[in-house]
């Protein structure tokens, strides 16, 4: 009888301690913290970059920027267009600001509906760069931010900040351009190619190049993006 009830005493301590181990557990896993991703961009002859992305701020646009870079996406590609003072823009597969992809992602941001990106478009914000005729038009294109930019702000999906290499940015702004439309004078027209269309202003002489764009999860799967069909503007 007295090893019998030892024998329960043991099985109810060992039953607490189990109950206390898995809520122990559960509490640990809601209150411990979820790290941002991290994006570490390397760009040719000018540094490196460290963004952090914010998918409470824009929960899809995060998804889709992390799947392209672990796809390899950006690695390559360059830095199409660069003003100081304002941002430097890339992230285009054809280098001009032109190309096109066979879809496109939903805009995060309050013009168009989306209530919870409040994120201001200053300085190391990095924002999706899209058309001036659909809100719903962002595709692979970014640009960040080396000044404060209110004007952009609720208009345009910001998603991340520059947590290192800032001044990596400022160097990129400012480098030589084929010219700037604010340089030419009154009766100065702009410079244009072989084939007689006008260069877009901004436009870098040697384009930055993006070597190598990688991102830390740390283990959350950011996968599975919503996309919307392009607006076919020209109908």
């Amino acid at each position: 009888m007295k090893k019998t009830k030892i024998l329960w005493i043991v099985a109810i301590i060992a039953i607490v301690v189990l109950i206390g181990l898995l809520v122990y557990g559960y509490v640990r896993k809601l209150t411990e913290e979820v790290k941002n991703p991290v994006v570490t961009m390397e760009v040719a002859d000018y540094g490196t970059v460290k963004i952090e992305l914010y998918p409470d701020v824009a929960p899809n646009t995060v998804k889709h920027f992390v799947s392209k870079v672990q796809e390899g996406y950006y690695d390559g590609l360059t830095f199409h267009r660069t003003i100081p003072e304002f941002m430097i823009q890339g992230g285009d597969k054809e280098g001009t600001g032109k190309g096109q992809t066979d879809y496109c992602i939903p805009g995060e941001f309050i013009a168009n509906g989306f209530k919870g990106n409040k994120l201001k478009h200053e300085r190391g914000v990095i924002s999706m760069a899209r058309t001036s005729y659909s809100y719903d038009s962002a595709s692979t294109q970014f640009f960040i931010m080396t000044e404060n930019t209110s004007s952009l702000d609720g208009h345009y999906a910001a998603f991340g900040k520059v947590i290192e290499g800032m001044d990596v940015v400022d160097k990129i702004a400012n480098t030589e351009v084929v010219y700037r439309s604010s340089d030419l004078g009154a009766n100065e027209k702009a410079p244009t190619n072989e084939d007689g269309s006008i260069i877009d202003s901004d436009r870098p002489v040697n384009p930055p190049v993006i070597t190598k764009m990688t991102v830390e999860t740390y283990g959350v799967d950011y996968s599975g993006y919503e996309t919307v069909e392009p607006l076919d503007y020209v109908s």
